[in-house]
């Protein structure tokens, strides 16, 4: 039986089955907000008041290199190869193919290169297809405040397109290129993205970060790479709600995730790199077409379900909103 503090009520809620977390849906405008850390999985009690070190920001982003870059392929799958940009031996030296599609991954806040989702997502590619997986690393920036996380997020990612523009000049196609990003990660490649002025061919968002965004230019949107899909798991406060790819998919409408106690958005939230690792190892989360963001919501789409969710073919093109209805566990 869990049992929780509603900080901002005077009762405590206990419960076997059912989770009820102390704040309403986040609204742009909030205050106050709870956000998962990516690392840790706990909720942490955010303040949008709280001003960003811009001073940390400037520091840390003005060198790309303070990003770790770490290279996993089927001969070194546990074992990472560190890329250091500007460093080209640091490359012709490892066991990277550019003949191969190449995926990057970036976590979100208080997140690290080696979390859960990192080391899912490393797996189902590996496993999938003989592909280049660099796990970007920005933890130190990553484990500030919220605030200030988010405040880095373009610019780290800008970093990053710098580093996909270095990998280019020595072999790699962008055409063969597809970011994957959680939560702030998710707006983190989409700057990534614009960077190499929108020649990627694939970015993959997962459950992009909600709160703070919905007013930033620097939010993800569909012109950052040839094909951007994003996959919308927590829509009620943690998730960026509205259609922002050319393909949006809300499983199971969107929020509530089959498997996650009612209220429980910390693990809807998780689920949206769950169904990817799901979908790269067996491409079989098939969605429905849907006429609106209500349908998807309500589950009134009359699509034929064949548009798979997520998976890891980097030539996807098909565009609309999407539902698919999945089971409660892996791989769903």
């Amino acid at each position: 039986m869990k049992c929780l503090l509603l900080l901002f009520s005077v009762t405590a809620v206990c419960a076997a089955s059912v989770l009820e977390y102390p704040i309403p849906s986040y609204k742009e405008g909030d205050r106050f907000f709870y956000f998962p850390g990516d690392g840790d999985d706990t909720m942490h009690l955010v303040d949008a008041e709280e001003p960003a070190d811009l001073a940390f920001i400037e520091e840390y982003t003005r060198n790309p290199a303070n990003n770790k870059y770490w290279l996993y392929t089927r001969a070194n799958p546990n074992s990472a190869q560190v890329l250091v940009p500007g460093n080209a031996g640091s490359v012709t030296n490892s066991n990277i193919n550019f003949s191969r599609n190449t995926v990057f991954l970036a976590h979100g806040w208080k997140g690290n290169g080696e979390n859960t989702m990192n080391k899912m997502l490393v797996a189902a590619f590996l496993k999938n297809d003989n592909v280049n997986v660099i796990v970007l690393d920005w933890s130190e920036l990553a484990n500030r405040s919220y605030t200030t996380a988010k405040g880095g997020t373009a610019e780290v990612g800008r970093g990053l397109g710098q580093f996909v523009n270095w990998l280019a000049g020595l072999g790699l196609s962008y055409d063969s290129v597809h970011l994957v990003g959680f939560s702030l990660g998710g707006h983190l490649v989409g700057n990534t993205g614009r960077e190499t002025g929108s020649k990627i061919k694939r970015i993959e968002a997962l459950d992009p970060a909600g709160p703070l965004w919905h007013l930033d230019s620097n939010r993800l949107v569909r012109t950052d790479a040839q094909y951007v899909e994003v996959i919308h798991t927590e829509t009620t406060t943690l998730g960026y709600s509205d259609p922002c790819g050319d393909a949006d998919f809300y499983p199971n409408g969107g929020n509530n995730m089959p498997g996650c106690l009612i209220g429980d958005i910390k693990c809807s939230h998780s689920r949206a790199y769950e169904y990817m690792a799901a979908s790269v190892e067996n491409n079989s989360l098939l969605a429905q077409e849907c006429g609106s963001l209500r349908d998807a919501s309500f589950n009134t789409c009359t699509g034929t379900p064949l548009n798979p969710m997520g998976n890891s073919d980097i030539n996807k093109s098909r565009t609309g909103i999407f539902r698919v209805n999945t089971g409660r566990n892996y791989p769903f």
